[in-house]
């Protein structure tokens, strides 16, 4: 989360976590997505259509090893939570790809 990294496809908590419930920053604990919006990506990483507000999380441009990304943080604590891409479901459009490592679930 501090060091902006990526966790490996597959080989994490949540990327096929299917229970009820939301997803907190693990540096925080601010409520940043809801099991009603994850979707199955098949990128290996928890995905979302949208954040759990509109509040929970920013964007900033990453460009790092020669590609342009849409980087997010959470909102209150800064830490590194994924990529936002274009390539999302109904009704956003959007892929919230999420590093299981920055999430904490709480089962409902």
């Amino acid at each position: 989360m501090r060091k902006e990294g990526t966790e490996p496809a597959f080989n994490n908590n949540y990327w096929n976590n299917h229970e009820k419930g939301v997803y907190n920053c693990i540096g925080c604990g601010k409520l940043l997505f809801t099991s009603n919006t994850k979707f199955e990506s098949g990128t290996g990483w928890p995905s979302f259509y949208k954040p759990a507000n509109k509040n929970a999380v920013e964007e900033s441009r990453d460009t790092q090893f020669g590609m342009v990304r849409r980087e997010i943080h959470c909102s209150q604590c800064g830490s590194h939570l994924g990529h936002v891409f274009e390539d999302g479901p109904k009704p956003t459009g959007l892929r919230y790809c999420m590093n299981s490592a920055s999430l904490q679930f709480v089962k409902m």
